[in-house]
């Protein structure tokens, strides 16, 4: 049996209670467009690229994935989530 609690304040939710409710936050990297010029394109970047994956290969996954994307889910109570609402960002 799964147990629901809010995960702001700690109160016991029922899982098909209308008082539970739902809160997802993603957060992503903003991407805008690149613009390569053509001695971008032509120079040699097989040394750049070797320091790069040997980095990634030493790094902390979720300190990786932090910097593209992360995805939270929250199980609220009633008074919780109108805080929320108030203020999402507290």
């Amino acid at each position: 049996m799964i147990r629901f609690e809010c995960d702001r304040c700690g109160a016991l939710l029922a899982p098909n209670d209308a008082q539970r409710f739902i809160v997802r936050i993603e957060a992503f990297a903003a991407a805008g467009s690149i613009e390569l010029a053509q001695d971008d394109a032509d120079r040699d970047r097989s040394e750049q690229i070797t320091r790069l994956i040997e980095s990634l290969n030493n790094a902390d996954p979720d300190q990786i994935e932090d910097q593209t994307y992360r995805s939270m889910r929250f199980d609220l109570c009633a008074t919780c989530h109108r805080a929320y609402l108030a203020s999402p960002l507290g």
